[in-house]
């Protein structure tokens, strides 16, 4: 069953048709590690397929896996071979989610370049597939998988295997019943037409016809003034609704007859449910859609802690391709950590650990690259300075040169004023934060020392962190005793975020300047959090804080981000290397806002005179709590998560709200035996919410086990405040539900979740 489309896809492009002849190429692992291996398209022009000379087996991976193609030496693997192979031969395959990146070499320029476009112009393809293509694309996908004998048949014992793929414990009677009603032709096989037919009987949606039956005049299709009522009873749509409902017909109806009719049928409502218009996420949330021009220190700013890591904080490997991963997902203040190195130029590692070494100088080369690629919202470099003066002069001289007018170097508008700029102001500009001689002021003034005597630690996560462990300590002593100037070319690079230690919020109140930045251990933060919460919000609503995990958290575990941002903390660092619920919760909360990486915090936390106190929301004067219902209706298509043959996953569905203290809950559906596909639950989840402008909403499903820890299968978070009401479909399997919230009003969506 060939993909729709893809022959003439094929014929059209020679790239592609060169592909899918194939190429020996050479994946590279490391200088030493470069295997032969042979490449080529399949023809469903979504898959590639590689193997070796001498090993039978073979693997493939999904275009719509590939994130990005980079050309050359811009992977650490091939700057390793640099001297081997020309860089216009190769290039990197950079792969969505903590998959590692595929390092390629062809046999020629040419050959490179051939592969280079013909990757783009299919990833530029997916992009592009509308809603029947990439069902047409997932029947196909399905049909492959089941053809084992790849006859362009399917017979029954392979769609048995095929059920069990698709997580469908079936009564084989049933299933042969179905077979039998597919097979037109009584050839005891199914071919295209037939599959297509046994796929819909399959995947015959009970859930939501009872839905589209409920506004259906004759059961079989919806007119416009019945989609009408659908839009504003369920979607709770009021304004230009008759618009919209030709519009969606347009768009999601396959039927050309039904959309000479203007009608949809139930083919193109589940389209419709399914697509990006169904989402439990708010369309108008995912553009910029906040005010961008508030002081910096109004914002809560994605930030990655130790951004050089990518496995643990003692052994771990550092790469440039750490800030490369967190830039492009847009996180706006990454760290280096720097000490001397070799030859005069800086480096950067995890000092006094046996973590690896890169150069500050591809740092920065990373930075001036990606910094702006997915946003145009300034960058922040957290500096934690390690090294010599001589050396600190290199580190100037790179951010100078290769930054160039990207890189801070005055005030904006070349004034000093009593508040942060706003990211608006600060489009593609990147700002230093680290420690600073004298200040703004005598930057401005031209008055300055020529060195600064003392320690250059940038953040003070030496001279704040607290005393987890003895080895600890004892870092914390050797550093200390080892006291340096602070040079005033790198001093200079510093404006707005000065590094300071925090002495009280009392001392900051009266003394601190706009532009001075503390760094907490997330236990300080937590400790002040719970002892005096109002006070940090109005701090943080003058001065920007950094929170970074404890330094007991070798192996990059993160802690929970929620809890620094309900007091108001802006730069909440993580391991962005680690998944996990914090980086769920980071990934939701920036899902917001064209995921810029800049979120506009609550108008409660804006005010450095009104103390909000996440540990009682009540007291605030505007306090309304908000009802949340959710019914989970149904799923389908759930991934397998156990190997084990046979196995089936037993679903059930959490819902765990993250917010102040009063509005952390969780609450769960019953588990569903044996169904992975298409499971039904109809279940009511209910909450109340004290804060919903700082809530965050995660959907988790699991595999239930009574034996054990149940196993994860999916996860979507997204803040409460950018939830659609209305019958919603959640992406990942799918998860139907019914989402209604507020103090009166109820609503449906359908939502795609994971």
């Amino acid at each position: 069953m060939a993909s729709p489309q893809s022959g003439l896809r094929i014929q059209g492009d020679d790239n592609l048709q060169s592909m899918f002849v194939g190429a020996m190429m050479r994946k590279i692992k490391s200088r030493t590690w470069k295997k032969q291996r042979y490449f080529r398209l399949q023809e469903d022009c979504m898959t590639i397929w590689y193997k070796s000379k001498k090993v039978k087996a073979h693997s493939t991976f999904s275009v719509s896996d590939v994130e990005a193609v980079r050309e050359g030496h811009q992977s650490e693997v091939l700057k390793s071979i640099a001297d081997e192979f020309p860089p216009d031969r190769c290039f990197t395959l950079v792969f969505r989610g903590r998959r590692g990146n595929l390092d390629l070499v062809a046999e020629s320029a040419e050959e490179a370049q051939l592969w280079i476009r013909g990757m783009r112009k299919l990833m530029e393809n997916v992009e592009s597939m509308g809603e029947r293509e990439k069902l047409d694309q997932w029947i196909c996908d399905w049909f492959r998988k089941a053809d084992k004998n790849k006859d362009g048949r399917m017979n029954f014992k392979e769609v048995r295997d095929l059920l069990k793929m698709m997580n469908v414990e079936m009564n084989e009677q049933h299933a042969l019943r179905l077979f039998r009603m597919a097979d037109k032709s009584q050839s005891n096989t199914l071919e295209d037409d037939e599959f297509v037919q046994f796929y819909k009987m399959l995947t015959k949606r009970k859930d939501v016809l009872r839905i589209f039956q409920a506004y259906s005049g004759d059961g079989q299709k919806l007119t416009v003034p019945e989609l009408e009522e659908f839009l504003r009873a369920e979607q709770l749509e009021t304004e230009a609704v008759q618009q919209h409902a030709l519009e969606l017909i347009e768009r999601f109806e396959p039927s050309d007859a039904a959309k000479m009719l203007q009608a949809m049928t139930i083919d193109g409502f589940l389209m419709y449910l399914g697509s990006a218009e169904g989402s439990i996420f708010n369309p108008r949330h995912q553009c910029v859609y906040q005010d961008m021009s508030q002081p910096l220190c109004h914002y809560f700013i994605s930030s990655s802690h130790n951004t050089y890591l990518l496995e643990d904080q003692l052994r771990g490997h550092s790469s440039v391709e750490g800030y490369i991963r967190a830039l492009t997902r847009g996180c706006r203040c990454v760290e280096v950590d720097c000490w001397d190195g070799p030859n005069g130029e800086p480096i950067v590692y995890h000092g006094h650990t046996l973590t690896t070494k890169i150069l500050f100088k591809d740092v920065v080369n990373a930075l001036d690259n990606y910094a702006f690629q997915v946003s145009e919202y300034p960058v922040i470099l957290s500096i934690e300075n390690h090294c010599s003066v001589e050396q600190q002069r290199v580190m100037a001289e790179h951010l100078n040169q290769i930054l160039g007018d990207k890189l801070l170097k005055s005030a904006v508008d070349c004034r000093i004023a009593n508040s942060f700029p706003s990211p608006e102001d600060l489009k593609r500009k990147i700002l230093l934060k680290g420690k600073k001689i004298g200040g703004l002021e005598e930057s401005m003034s031209g008055v300055m020392e020529e060195t600064l005597s003392g320690e250059v630690t940038t953040d003070d996560e030496t001279a704040d962190i607290e005393d987890d462990n003895q080895h600890h300590d004892n870092i914390r002593r050797r550093t200390k005793k080892s006291k340096q100037g602070l040079c005033k070319e790198l001093s200079d690079c510093i404006v707005y975020c000065k590094s300071v230690r925090f002495n009280s919020f009392k001392h900051s109140r009266i003394h601190a300047k706009f532009y001075e930045v503390s760094s907490f251990t997330e236990s300080k933060a937590r400790k002040f959090m719970h002892e005096t919460g109002a006070e940090f919000v109005c701090h943080n609503a003058r001065q920007l804080s950094r929170i970074y995990p404890s330094g007991l958290r070798t192996a990059s575990s993160n802690f929970n981000p929620q809890d620094m941002w309900s007091v108001g903390c802006q730069i909440v660092a993580l391991n962005f290397q680690t998944a996990g619920v914090e980086m769920d919760l980071n990934d939701g909360l920036f899902s917001q806002n064209g995921r810029c990486g800049y979120v506009l915090k609550p108008e409660l936390m804006r005010s450095s005179e009104r103390g909000f106190d996440p540990e009682h929301p009540q007291s605030h004067d505007g306090y309304q709590p908000l009802s949340l219902s959710i019914q989970v209706i149904s799923g389908q298509q759930l991934p397998k998560v156990n190997i084990k043959e046979g196995s089936i996953v037993d679903p059930l569905v959490r819902v765990e709200i993250y917010g102040v203290p009063m509005d952390h809950a969780k609450h769960e559906t019953r588990h569903i035996e044996n169904n992975g596909f298409n499971p039904v639950w109809y279940d009511t989840l209910n909450f109340t919410i004290h804060a919903p402008e700082l809530a965050l909403v995660r959907f988790l499903v699991e595999d239930y086990d009574k034996a054990s820890k149940n196993d994860f299968v999916g996860q979507y978070t997204l803040p409460f405040m950018c939830m659609q009401q209305a019958q919603t479909y959640e992406e990942f399997g799918r998860l139907l539900s019914h989402v209604q919230y507020g103090a009166t009003s109820t609503c449906q969506k359908l939502l795609q979740l994971f």
